[in-house]
């Protein structure tokens, strides 16, 4: 498949754009420094998310869509004085965006990432999440729930991932493997952690699956995770 990802360069996007290689697709990474990709089966595309243009020209010729789009500066400069290099609204407008040039050229699959605690799984928060939520990540929370309901009235066949807390890894299982996403659709969790190569594997599964579309997926850490032995 010919599959596009926008937001590639951020940490959820290049862990995206190389899971997907890794099964044999060629993918398209948009970002602002998207030509930072470019590689066998990558072809990086510099570009802003929510200009229409780029997108117009960019979405014909995919079989779907992927957006990992967020803002990677410190959550507490955000909350005080806004992004300094991204628009505040950019989860919402880049995805905006997106579907409308999904549905002019005839794209059907669109996989967005938003966030454990948005929409059905918001009642499902902690004491403590909630206070981080409201007095550190308001205005990023915001723009993520606008984000989700634009995708959910795309009109496409939409899947919306919802991880919880990301990290870089690497984390293994029990027995050594490499650390599995544990996926629900009702907003349980296991591990309150998860890493981005695990979300990407849901990221890439949605891309194949149909059984996901028109579903949103809680994505959380497998339930007791260890380094790996030496041998």
């Amino acid at each position: 498949m010919k599959v596009l990802v926008i937001g590639a360069t951020g940490g959820s996007g290049r862990a995206a754009v190389a899971e997907l290689v890794r099964r044999g697709h060629n993918v398209t990474a948009l970002s602002r420094h998207g030509s930072s990709l470019t590689g066998p089966q990558v072809r990086g595309v510099d570009g802003d998310a929510t200009d229409a243009a780029v997108l117009d020209a960019l979405v014909p010729c995919h079989d779907a869509v992927v957006v990992t789009l967020g803002i990677t500066e410190p959550a507490m400069r955000v909350r005080l004085r806004g992004p300094s290099g991204t628009a505040p609204d950019v989860r919402s407008r880049g995805t905006r965006t997106v579907a409308a040039a999904m549905r002019h050229h005839g794209v059907r699959r669109l996989v967005v990432q938003t966030s454990y605690g948005v929409g059905g799984t918001r009642a499902r928060l902690d004491l403590v999440t909630r206070l981080v939520f409201a007095l550190v990540l308001k205005p990023q929370i915001a723009d993520t729930e606008v984000q989700a309901r634009e995708l959910h009235a795309s009109g496409l066949d939409w899947v919306e991932v919802q991880p919880m807390y990301l990290t870089d890894g690497p984390r293994y299982s029990a027995d050594g493997a490499p650390d599995a996403p544990h996926i629900t659709l009702d907003g349980s969790i296991r591990e309150r952690k998860v890493s981005r190569r695990a979300v990407a594997q849901v990221l890439a599964d949605a891309v194949e699956r149909d059984d996901y579309v028109g579903k949103t997926l809680s994505v959380s850490g497998a339930p007791a995770l260890t380094s790996p032995s030496r041998r």
